[in-house]
């Protein structure tokens, strides 16, 4: 048996814990039907990591593996597979149903896998996959906003949470299909991240919107896109968003939420998660090649940036802990990217301008 190393857990505990992702060694696996087996080069990390790792009573019989951003180059693809070669580059989200990408090698199915930029570093690309989906998703495919700018002059976007690594790629996003962008930071640093993603204008998520809208000369806005929080932020959305206007979101609200708070303005309410394509193995699975493609192009092209912050090294269970923390922080600004697996487990930190393939 060939084995491979990796991050995982059997139990879900506090990060804090020791135990609650530790480094192991797993039974490498075969690319079979439209599968790639891709060599691991970087990885980063996402809430979706810290919500499944987050404490409950369950025990994985097998080591469940988390992770998915993942850039890294064919190995072996399967007997069904006609997108990629062994030698690829390629950047991917993967599959929340399948094991994740915290491993050496990682399987995973080609029509959710697209080329890596030539331009990026696989640890500037590992910090794209999963928020550009997101963020694409949400804004053409289920908010239906048009990707031409001449039918989006006068319009406006607010993006609530917009320093995360999904607001940043929407911002861009929505910039380049001509929308004016209103992005909520709270902190000087967070202000200036966004405003360097391309945000027309800032407001402070943790004051009433619509006011702080109108102070800027916003009655109301056609599209609001919410990032975190939802549920504090519910009622001051049904305020700020315009008659028939359309709200996405991505997290998970504790409690249910009140639709009839949007009923009068006839407005439309659309979730986008990123994996259902995928967990589904819907019809339309292969949109997600194509649109990491286009990805990959706008970033050749210095139409999209990179949205990475932050590197450890090497991939291992200690700086995954670190990169949990910093994520549960609830403080970060972009994304945070863990390069190369070592035999030594311990941390270095790599400046941005420091990063190589």
């Amino acid at each position: 048996m060939t084995t491979m190393k990796a991050v995982g857990l059997t139990r879900y505990l506090p990060i804090d814990d020791p135990q609650s992702l530790v480094d192991i060694v797993v039974e490498k696996p075969k690319a079979t039907g439209r599968d790639i087996l891709v060599k691991v080069a970087a990885i980063s990390v996402n809430p979706v990591d810290t919500k499944v790792r987050a404490p409950k009573e369950r025990v994985e019989e097998n080591p469940k593996i988390l992770g998915w951003d993942v850039a890294g180059v064919v190995e072996e693809t399967g007997p069904d597979c006609s997108l990629f070669r062994p030698g690829d580059e390629v950047f991917y989200a993967g599959s929340i149903a399948r094991q994740g990408g915290n491993s050496e090698y990682h399987l995973v199915d080609e029509r959710i896998v697209g080329r890596k930029p030539v331009s990026l570093s696989f640890v500037e690309a590992a910090a794209l996959p999963l928020t550009s989906i997101t963020a694409w998703e949400a804004l053409f495919t289920r908010m239906s906003i048009s990707q031409d700018p001449g039918l989006n002059k006068g319009k406006t976007l607010l993006i609530i949470g917009a320093a995360g690594g999904v607001g940043s790629i929407a911002t861009q996003l929505a910039k380049q299909a001509g929308l004016t962008v209103v992005g909520t930071a709270s902190r000087s640093e967070t202000v200036n991240w966004v405003k360097s993603m391309g945000a027309d204008y800032t407001i402070n998520h943790h004051e009433p919107l619509l006011p702080q809208l109108q102070a800027i000369g916003f009655t109301n806005v056609p599209y609001i896109f919410c990032l975190n929080a939802l549920e504090k932020h519910w009622a001051g959305i049904s305020e700020a968003i315009s008659p028939q206007g359309v709200v996405s979101a991505i997290d998970d609200p504790p409690s249910p939420l009140d639709l009839k708070l949007l009923k009068q303005k006839s407005v439309t309410f659309v979730w986008e998660f990123m994996f259902t394509r995928a967990i589904y193995e819907t019809d339309d699975m292969i949109e997600q090649h194509l649109l990491l493609n286009r990805i990959a192009d706008a970033v050749d092209h210095q139409k999209l940036k990179t949205t990475l912050t932050e590197v450890l090294g090497p991939i291992s269970a200690e700086n995954l802990r670190q990169a949990h923390k910093f994520l549960e922080s609830n403080r970060t600004i972009g994304k945070i990217v863990i390069r190369r697996f070592y035999l030594k487990t311990c941390l270095q930190r790599v400046l941005k301008n420091e990063v190589s393939q």
